[in-house]
């Protein structure tokens, strides 16, 4: 998909973010599972529920792999990626892996197991989005610590040109404690190009300044970026 030189994904996610996936409010619940249960308020759900959803995805190996990384059920991941390691790389219809799942979920532990079955650092969305700009885009600390740790693209840009600095910066995590703990892990790391720009031509540290509170976090690469030459 070819996107226009002045497109503001950013703006997109304000006006659509709600219809982005994210952990147990997903919208991607699958038919199989859709019911009263579903329309539930956010909350902490029952075993029996989870169990019902396992069996009810049983006959679909590649959904339930994926259902499982979002919820957080770590040995039905295990279970299935040992009997099918090749799990590990499917995706659903919007080129969402079991990694960007467990990613925007939170799920250390997951995502542990899922690189240890062979599931690539930096699978890519159809719109461009690495699991780190998942973890990001909900404060995910942890996780993206994590995927840091194990060679994720910290300088990805996605379709619409927004790296996971950008995401991070556009506070639109639910808890402004993890959008501020999700900045200073990225502000802190040494090949940060915190001056790319996004297809609508901002910074990350402009999208900071109108739709955040934490700009002044940015005074942490501001100095070094007005001295260094740019890799």
């Amino acid at each position: 998909m070819e996107f226009p030189e002045d497109f503001n994904q950013l703006e997109l996610l304000n006006t659509h973010g709600h219809l982005i996936p994210r952990g147990a409010s997903s919208l991607w619940t699958t038919d199989d599972v859709e019911g009263d249960e579903v329309e539930e308020e956010e909350g902490e759900r029952s075993e029996e529920w989870y169990l019902q959803s396992e069996e009810a995805l049983k006959d679909t190996p590649e959904e339930l792999i994926l259902w499982a990384a979002e919820n957080n059920r770590l040995s039905a991941v295990h279970r299935l990626l040992a009997a099918d390691p090749s799990l590990a790389h499917c995706r659903d219809e919007d080129g969402y892996t079991p990694l960007h799942r467990a990613a925007y979920s939170g799920h250390v532990a997951v995502a542990s197991a899922l690189l240890a079955a062979g599931s690539k650092v930096n699978p890519c969305t159809i719109d461009g989005w690495t699991p780190l700009h998942s973890a990001c885009r909900w404060g995910r600390v942890a996780v993206a610590t994590f995927l840091l740790q194990r060679g994720a693209e910290l300088n990805a840009q996605t379709n619409g040109g927004l790296t996971p600095l950008h995401l991070a910066a556009a506070h639109t995590s639910s808890s402004p404690t993890d959008s501020a703990h999700t900045l200073e892990l990225l502000l802190s790391q040494r090949h940060l190009k915190a001056g790319l720009r996004s297809s609508s031509g901002e910074t990350a540290s402009e999208v900071a300044r109108r739709s955040g509170p934490h700009y002044f976090l940015f005074e942490m690469v501001e100095d070094c970026a007005s001295v260094l030459p740019a890799c």
